[in-house]
């Protein structure tokens, strides 16, 4: 005769204290991972940002360090004006700038807000300065804010009196071509950006701190005085996830013009 051991199970108060003992344990393990995720994806973000003004700073400084000077607007006709003089009748001259320290945010998509215009010497196919007289030839370049991207775009206008030049006018994006490549995009992410300029010896430079009443108008130190720029980029980088902060950085970069 088989003998059967006494074999009990749980009890309903065991068997509940093991589930909210079981729920306690997976809800700090689910907390853990929900927190590492998130600080990964915040991580992630801040690096991108890192990375992106680590970019701007390089494009910047390349892009202005040779330019022997700002200037208050385009002299070489730009068929693809975004922001027109209203006083020109053509269109194909981009509104005026001038040097007045201040802030320029992105606007709503659809808008597009230059910041800066400057020129540099035109150099041909063989890496050579091209010369006009003793003072080189000179291209333009348009730097525009991209409400729609967020980006910092840059529009190049090709010297049409240079032979072989080695830039080619740009295009916007959307009507780009193999003739008329797409503006070159320079920084993205970024919310606005603060301009100041100054002089060789480190004045800052302000077309409205002088007002003429004679001709009621300004009439400070503009672009052609500008040995100087400082570009105060702040940018922001969303995260990957939902509910993850967005990644808000700044960064600070001065350039020094060649100013021929």
């Amino acid at each position: 005769m088989v003998k059967l051991s006494n074999q009990q199970g749980y009890t309903i108060v065991e068997l509940i204290i093991v589930m909210v003992i079981t729920l306690i344990l997976s809800g700090l393990v689910v907390s853990f991972a929900l927190d590492y995720w998130g600080s990964s994806a915040n991580l992630q973000a801040d690096l991108d940002t890192f990375v992106t003004r680590l970019d701007a700073n390089d494009e910047l400084r390349t892009l202005l360090t040779p330019s022997d000077g700002l200037i208050i607007q385009n002299s070489i006709p730009d068929l693809n004006v975004l922001n027109p003089d209203p006083l020109i009748a053509s269109g194909q001259y981009w509104k005026p700038l001038h040097a007045i320290p201040g802030n320029f945010v992105i606007g709503a998509k659809g808008t597009t807000t230059p910041i800066l215009y400057f020129r540099r010497p035109s150099v041909n196919k063989s890496n050579v300065i091209v010369m006009n007289g003793t003072q080189p030839y000179d291209d333009e370049y348009i730097l525009y804010l991209n409400g729609s991207t967020g980006q910092m775009m840059l529009r190049t206008l090709a010297n049409s009196a240079v032979a072989n030049d080695k830039v080619i006018t740009s295009c916007p994006p959307t009507i780009a071509t193999k003739t008329c490549p797409a503006d070159k995009d320079v920084m993205d992410n970024l919310t606005s950006v603060d301009l100041r300029y100054f002089s060789r010896s480190g004045n800052l430079i302000d077309w409205t701190s002088i007002f003429d009443p004679n001709i009621n108008t300004y009439a400070g130190p503009d672009f052609p005085l500008v040995e100087a720029i400082e570009f105060n980029l702040h940018v922001t980088s969303k995260a990957a996830f939902h509910g993850v902060n967005s990644a808000v950085n700044q960064t600070v970069i001065r350039v020094a013009l060649l100013n021929f």
